[in-house]
């Protein structure tokens, strides 16, 4: 998958990266990971600028975003509360539940949007529960598009800066990735136990 990502980059340029970051974002198993990093090896032997990358980056990035939003919005709370009035006994989950999940999202979301655009994967699917508690529009464009940005200025820059040895990164990527999912991990444990305390004290 990598060779065919690198040399879609370099045959289309910026509308290669604004392309390849979208499908990222709405088909999470391409990796930014290499996209960016490459795309900054790019501006060292073609007439891209590290700008520019960044620009179509963060550009194809938000549209991804945007797409996975929409789709959060069809699958609204509204339609899961159906849901769980038809399943709910078997996945012992109530309508109060959903209620104050979203309650959650709508205190902590945007916090929630701008660090997770930072954390591989998850960057990609956080946009749908946006979606799903009908995150304020704009909001979720700004908050998604500061994560966005952040992670595409560093990883583009560090591909430029290394150059051919652009690949290196993705050692330490990996790094990160077990780290930042070991942290989400223990986080939604945390959470899950807090929640199921208070369901039994309730």
């Amino acid at each position: 998958m990598q060779s065919w990502i690198t040399d879609f980059m370099e045959q289309y340029g910026y509308v290669g990266i604004f392309l390849m970051i979208a499908l990222e974002n709405v088909f999470p198993p391409i990796p930014s990971e290499i996209i960016l990093p490459f795309g900054g090896f790019m501006t060292t032997y073609t007439d891209l600028t590290v700008q520019g990358v960044i620009a179509a980056a963060t550009a194809g990035s938000v549209a991804g975003a945007v797409i996975l939003y929409g789709i959060g919005r069809l699958l609204d709370a509204d339609r899961l509360e159906k849901i769980v009035d038809r399943w709910g006994h078997v996945l012992r989950v109530k309508k109060e539940d959903i209620r104050k999940a979203n309650a959650w999202f709508d205190k902590y979301g945007y916090w929630t949007v701008l660090l997770c655009r930072m954390v591989p994967l998850v960057r990609s699917l956080i946009s749908i529960p946006a979606g799903m508690s009908r995150m304020n529009s704009p909001l979720f464009l700004l908050y998604s598009t500061i994560g966005t940005l952040i992670w595409n200025v560093v990883l583009v820059s560090v591909g430029a800066a290394l150059g051919e040895s652009w690949e290196e990164i993705t050692g330490f990527m990996d790094t990160y990735s077990t780290i930042a999912y070991a942290l989400l991990g223990a986080g939604l444990i945390g959470f899950l136990a807090v929640f199921i305390r208070r369901k039994r004290t309730s």
